[in-house]
């Protein structure tokens, strides 16, 4: 099971950031971007040169967009941050919660992949996440959602274990998983071998379950019409493509601009 790249408050990969990328490597971020890009062009009602990754990681799928747009990035985890900066030099990247981070500008596509949107962990969370996006989407322009699991596809009580390798580091990956108040819960616990050492790492990952018809009433209370597409993505999880209209996005206010990290 993916990980999604980062929860709202920063706090996942913290310590981990420097193995996230080992850990998904096998993943087909450009093939991805790819796929985005051709769906956007199918909804959008205006040309999309500008876009925005909220939640973007260490910046994989920014690599693929920068092909073709001017891409900007939000994360909350400024050790993902200082990842993406390094891989897409060209884009700019601040540091900001995805409910509540502020550019004071709109962009033609708005993305937020790899479930990272499961770290809304309420319905209100959810709508403040979505209304945010909206915000930053240019009228005619699209926000891109890829989903976490619906409440009907997770099933608690599972344990999944992951191997994978680059020429300097080996990380095995298991956790566990299960519901507690209507959330998934899953505990990581990572063995990091490198430098004729291992080490041991654990991390809470606490994500909102929210169903196909909640997530929809979301985008639409936000100004969006929005369209579902499966399977979506290498997840198979779906994706939601939803068109920004010229009404105003409703729904609860953004709290903070979002900031560069300091020093870079």
């Amino acid at each position: 099971m993916g990980a999604p790249h980062s929860r709202p408050d920063g706090a996942a990969y913290r310590r981990l950031a420097a193995v996230y990328d080992v850990v998904h490597r096998s993943k087909p971020y450009g093939a991805e971007a790819r796929a985005v890009r051709a769906v956007v062009r199918r909804v959008a009602r205006r040309p999309c040169r500008s876009l925005l990754d909220v939640a973007c990681g260490s910046g994989r799928h920014l690599e693929g967009f920068s092909k073709w747009f001017e891409c900007v990035g939000v994360d909350a985890s400024p050790e993902m941050l200082a990842l993406a900066r390094r891989r897409v030099p060209g884009a700019e990247f601040f540091l900001g919660r995805m409910e509540s981070f502020r550019l004071d500008r709109a962009f033609d596509v708005v993305t937020c992949l790899f479930s990272a949107v499961g770290y809304a962990r309420s319905r209100a969370e959810l709508r403040r996440t979505v209304t945010n996006l909206a915000r930053h989407t240019a009228p005619g322009g699209v926000v891109v959602i890829e989903p976490w699991l619906a409440p009907s596809d997770f099933r608690s009580g599972g344990v999944a274990c992951r191997v994978a390798r680059d020429d300097r580091t080996t990380v095995l990956r298991m956790n566990d998983s299960r519901r507690v108040r209507g959330r998934s819960v899953f505990d990581f616990h990572y063995l990091i071998g490198r430098n004729g050492t291992v080490e041991h790492e654990v991390e809470r990952h606490d994500l909102g379950l929210f169903s196909r018809a909640t997530t929809i009433a979301a985008l639409r209370s936000a100004g969006l019409q929005p369209r579902y597409f499966r399977p979506g993505l290498s997840t198979g999880r779906g994706l939601y493509v939803a068109l920004r209209v010229e009404q105003r996005p409703r729904g609860g206010e953004t709290s903070g601009r979002a900031r560069r990290p300091g020093g870079r």
